[in-house]
């Protein structure tokens, strides 16, 4: 008798022991300059006790306070917004998660996951938090499973990849808006008690009005070098939602996830639900840190090919429209080789037979190459390329349909759209339901089939022209409320098909101009259009707008005719990007055919450092009737600058540029480049050379007396 009460008494101990030190754990997850830590409260319950910069003193991780519930669950005693709310099988529409425990490993050399699993006492309902730090780019990844082992179907009401806490004086938030030919325009606000949404509901071209990314200050609105900030966006292309929520007390919680409009999620049971990942990545020394952390981490890590080559192209778009043959094609790739581009894209307009794609009216579905258009295939254009010395792509839509095509007269189910309702049209097509695996499979195939019977096919722009309107699905039946899910799920799938067939083929990720800019995306796409607005003022904006968040070699850039501004103010402004053309070379004059050439030779020899380097924005076009911005290699050996006047006046007093990013030690020699022929440099001090140390504290005089809009300078910084 006395040994068994012995055993109990040691069990009892043991188990407050253990109950005692799982309820005061600390787990931390650290980049090499960020920290967040969560704590396991005494109830089991696990809070964000901190997020900033990381402590020099590891013991002060265990003094940060217990903080506020990493990931609230609805129906329970919280008043705002969780992070998860469900109903359960039985009808119950309240969730409890305490800590069950941690598990940290290493998916590859360059990262940590810390996975947190907590679980719900009453319900078999088990929820994973993932968290991925990136230790070099000072960037985080989360997201979240919920995984279902009760007996019947549980319904996902909310389910957040990330929910953070803040308790600062104030918050600002950068957000970026737009339209059609007007994405990336910044907004600033100063947040103030209540609620404030950024959201999506358009399904494909997700992002067409509201971006999927933000920048929030802490205390005062940073600049790009002073101020705490988070950069944060949801790397999934279709419905978002973040949520920014102050409460009573000032405290703001940031709820990033899959907007759950129309979206709740039926899981079933033994399935599990994996959300998207949130990606953020924190400072103390102001917006600009945040974007090279980001920069830095997408081509290391997520961008297809991120640290590869990029194809400097030449479009036909803008010159033919959809009006064109053989024989004109013929003469483009000629211009091709003639500008020095290493690539001739054919865009929309070179399918369909039945009904000949000559407008947006007809043909989608239908991608067979239109007879008397391309009597000879696009094979013969890939041979032509190749003998001529260039590469030759091509535009495709494969997720659309026009009602006239022949894809729609076989396979009216094939649509999404309502039943007992009329068809809704935008732009004159409608989306392929891709929730139904027969579709999925023409999409797949359809890719494969262009690739594999055209050997030697360089360059793919994969277009989604269309939002999604009266949706619904005849494949899921009962399961509608899951379709805006499974529609972005089954898309990844086709991507991840593709890719594994043919790993190396560069795409470009294009919505009717930048509605679909998201790093889920980019795993499979190397680059992304970034607005069909390339008026080189507007672009400076819409450029200026994605550097916060892209690298450049991820933003399609491209020299056209849109806009009366010089040839060279064009083309300056599209190399701080990936440089293309979208022109018809031959309404070029005899000096803007050499200054074109040059322009090329020039953008490959600098494109190591512009797409590579660290970008440095020195003048905001928000701030000023200027735009100046730099990128500097990673061993400082090399740095390019360009400086854009915008609709400045002509006696308008503007001082010098500082620059950044250089080493203090060093002797930098500058030289302006990308003259047209015949013109000379308006640098003052163009040729000479000065100390890292003088360039960042008194800078360059990058306009001297030549003051005029709409003119621009692209200046090479060599170290000496």
């Amino acid at each position: 008798m006395n040994n068994i009460k012995l055993f109990f008494l040691l069990a009892l101990m043991l188990s407050f022991i253990t109950g005692y030190a799982q309820n005061n754990k600390r787990i931390i997850i650290e980049t090499d300059r960020t920290s967040l830590i969560l704590t396991v409260g005494k109830n089991g319950h696990v809070y964000q006790s901190y997020l900033g910069e990381r402590f020099q003193n590891r013991e002060d991780n265990n003094s940060a306070p217990q903080g506020k519930n990493a990931y609230i669950t609805g129906g329970m005693d919280d008043q705002f917004q969780p992070a998860i709310r469900i109903t359960h099988a039985d009808g119950n529409p309240s969730l409890d998660l305490v800590y069950v425990d941690q598990k940290v490993n290493n998916p590859d050399a360059a990262s940590t996951e810390t996975v947190v699993t907590l679980k719900d006492p009453q319900y078999p309902v088990i929820v994973k938090l993932h968290y991925q730090a990136y230790a070099h780019e000072d960037v985080i990844k989360s997201w979240t499973e919920i995984i279902n082992n009760e007996k019947g179907t549980i319904t996902l009401n909310d389910y957040a990849s990330s929910m953070l806490h803040f308790d600062a004086e104030s918050y600002w938030l950068t957000q970026f808006h737009g339209d059609w030919a007007y994405e990336m325009q910044m907004q600033e606000s100063k947040l103030t008690s209540g609620i404030k949404e950024i959201d999506s509901k358009l399904g494909t071209r997700a992002n067409m009005y509201q971006s999927p990314m933000f920048l929030l200050s802490l205390n005062k609105l940073s600049d790009e070098n002073t101020g705490e900030v988070i950069a944060g966006t949801l790397a999934w292309t279709g419905n978002f939602r973040f949520h920014f929520e102050q409460d009573q007390n000032n405290s703001l919680r940031v709820v990033s996830g899959i907007n759950p409009y129309a979206s709740a999620y039926q899981l079933t049971a033994g399935k599990t639900f994996t959300t998207p990942a949130f990606i953020f990545t924190y400072s103390a020394n102001g917006r600009g840190q945040v974007s090279r952390n980001l920069h830095t981490w997408a081509r290391n890590h997520d961008v297809m090919d991120g640290n590869g080559s990029r194809l400097v192209l030449l479009n036909n778009w803008e010159t033919t429209k959809f009006d064109f043959n053989e024989q004109q094609l013929n003469g483009m790739l000629d211009n091709t080789v003639k500008i020095g581009a290493d690539l001739f894209l054919l865009d929309d307009g070179w399918f369909g037979n039945k009904y000949p794609r000559s407008d947006d009216k007809t043909a989608l579905g239908d991608w067979q190459p239109t007879q008397n258009k391309l009597p000879n295939g696009i094979g013969n254009l890939i041979k032509q390329a190749k003998a001529k010395g260039t590469k030759f792509g091509i535009w495709i839509e494969p997720e659309m349909v026009n009602p006239k095509s022949e894809l729609y007269e076989k396979h009216p189910d094939w649509i999404l759209k309502l039943p007992n309702r009329a068809e809704n049209y935008y732009r004159n097509q409608l989306v392929l339901d891709l929730t139904n695996p027969k579709v999925a499979d023409f999409v797949f195939r359809t890719m494969d089939e262009l690739i594999e019977k055209n050997q030697g096919l360089a360059f793919i722009k994969w277009d989604c022209n269309r939002l999604m309107t009266n949706t619904w699905s005849a494949h899921l039946k009962d399961k509608q409320s899951n379709l805006f899910v499974y529609y972005v799920q089954s898309f990844y799938n086709i991507l991840k098909r593709l890719r594994a067939k043919h790993p190396q083929l560069p795409i470009m990720l294009c919505s009717g101009g930048g509605a679909r800019t998201d790093y889920e995306a980019l795993k499979y796409f190397t680059e992304f259009w970034a607005s069909d607005d390339t008026d080189p003022v507007e672009r400076v904006y819409i450029q200026w707008g994605y550097s916060n968040f892209f690298p450049a070699n991820t933003v399609a850039c491209h020299v056209t005719s849109w806009g009366k501004q010089s040839l060279k103010f064009r083309t300056d402004v599209a190399m701080m990007g990936k440089l293309g053309y979208d022109i018809d070379v031959n309404k070029m004059t005899p000096n803007e055919l050499v200054f074109t050439q040059q322009a090329i030779k020039n953008y490959k020899r600098l494109s190591n450092v512009i797409w590579r380097g660290d970008i440095y924005r020195l003048i905001s076009p928000y701030e000023a009737n200027r735009a100046v911005l730099m990128y500097v290699d990673s061993t400082k050996t090399k740095a390019v600058l360009f400086n854009y006047n915008l609709n400045i006046r002509e006696r308008e007093q503007v001082n010098r540029v500082r620059l950044q990013g250089l080493n203090p030690q060093a002797k930098y020699k500058i030289e302006e480049t990308n003259l047209m022929p015949g013109t000379k440099a308006i640098l003052t001090d163009n040729g000479r050379t000065f100390t890292g140390d003088y360039l960042m504290k008194v800078g360059l005089d990058l306009n001297n007396w030549h003051l005029k809009a709409l003119t621009s300078s692209v200046v090479e910084i060599t170290l000496q």
